[in-house]
């Protein structure tokens, strides 16, 4: 009772009046990294397509699907999704002197471990809807794969 209001009212004089500015701050960076994963996503499927389009070997594309499956532990191919994170670096710093935010690198982490979770979960959601056409008319996985890409990212 006797801290109850002092930290009531510390919060409401000097931090509540800035947590909206601080998130949408903090925001920028994150999106651009959650959007830097729908991105590698998109360009990997579309890599698949066009390959199977040019060979037409239903044998390949199961080995590029299952390359895909891989993705979010492709460190080289995820890095530039984890870079856009990166510069949470940055903007924390002021705030760790402004209202003492420690652990910054936990914050970066644990968005960047977000990211990969959401690969994980796009990939695996790709091949779940995927896997019971890949005995369709060759002629139509293309097109399948391009429905399924879609509604992965959707």
């Amino acid at each position: 009772a006797t801290v109850s209001e002092p930290a009531q009212k510390c919060c409401t004089e000097n931090i509540q009046p800035f947590l909206t500015s601080i998130l949408e701050e903090l925001m920028g960076p994150v999106s651009s990294g959650f959007t830097e994963v729908r991105s590698l996503f998109d360009k990997e499927v579309n890599e698949i397509i066009q390959d199977f389009q040019k060979t037409n070997d239903i044998t390949k594309l199961k080995e590029n699907v299952d390359q895909l499956m891989n993705l979010p532990f492709n460190s080289v191919k995820m890095e530039p999704c984890y870079l856009k994170v990166n510069l949470l670096q940055e903007l924390l710093q002021d705030l760790k002197s402004r209202f003492k935010v420690y652990h910054i690198d936990f914050v970066i982490q644990r968005t960047q471990n977000f990211m990969q979770e959401l690969m994980q979960n796009a990939v695996y959601t790709f091949e779940q809807l995927f896997s019971p056409s890949r005995q369709a008319d060759s002629a139509k996985v293309a097109t399948t794969i391009e429905k399924v890409k879609l509604r992965v990212l959707k």
